[in-house]
């Protein structure tokens, strides 16, 4: 499931692309399947570092891949351990909502990239998200916890006061928001629920099959339902 486009990224062949929280890697993975890049994964979390490793070293077996490089770090968004202007690209694909200081994290991560680069930043979107707060109340503190719900005006806003200028907007994953109103109508821990296991089970099958009558309707759905708002923006030359 890829939120950022690289392609509206300008992703080029050469580069070096940093995903920051990068969970079991689907960024990081499909930036290595461009022409020579060397991506980059960062996480705190050692269990997802290991099945992003696990991927990449698929996608290294079946000769998916552009030729570059891949390697993955150990690291937090705080005090990432790599020098200044580092990264073409950074993405950092819905990880600001669980950071309680996502200012010093913004900086951070503008830090690490390079004057002209791009920068996208996915979070969940205001709507849906703030649907699943008011059907559960233990929402929030699953999945590793989301500390705020964000407006996109506010979050442009925090981003931009870091030296970058916001270029593109879209929406992603409509399909994906009826599944989490219902994880958290049913339970969002719970892992026996039959309507959500048949839900999860519908996606699954539509990320790796990818249907032209689904990704049409998800297309549509976006700018209604989309499940995550997703930025770009353009470092200062």
């Amino acid at each position: 499931m890829i939120t950022a486009d690289l392609e509206r990224a300008g992703l080029q062949s050469g580069q070096r692309l940093l995903d920051i929280g990068c969970g079991n890697g689907r960024h990081t993975a499909a930036a290595y399947g461009h022409d020579r890049v060397a991506a980059v994964g960062a996480d705190r979390n050692h269990g997802d570092l290991l099945a992003a490793r696990d991927r990449l070293e698929y996608h290294e077996r079946l000769g998916a891949h552009g030729g570059g490089a891949w390697c993955l770090a150990a690291a937090d968004a705080l005090a990432l351990p790599f020098r200044d202007q580092s990264f073409d690209i950074v993405i950092c694909s819905e990880v600001l909502e669980h950071i309680p200081d996502h200012q010093r994290a913004a900086r951070e991560i503008v830090r690490v990239l390079k004057p002209g680069g791009t920068l996208v930043a996915s979070v969940p979107r205001w709507f849906p998200e703030k649907i699943c707060w008011a059907l559960s109340r233990e929402y929030h503190q699953a999945n590793q916890g989301h500390v705020r719900i964000y407006r996109s005006g506010p979050l442009k806003h925090m981003i931009e006061a870091t030296g970058v200028v916001f270029f593109h907007r879209h929406w992603a994953h409509s399909l994906h928001t009826p599944f989490w109103w219902l994880k958290c109508l049913l339970g969002p821990t719970r892992t026996d629920s039959a309507a959500v296991n048949l839900y999860h089970r519908f996606l699954t099958w539509d990320i790796m099959q990818q249907p032209g009558f689904t990704r049409r309707l998800e297309h549509l759905l976006n700018p209604i339902l989309g499940k995550s708002i997703v930025l770009y923006f353009r470092k200062s030359a």
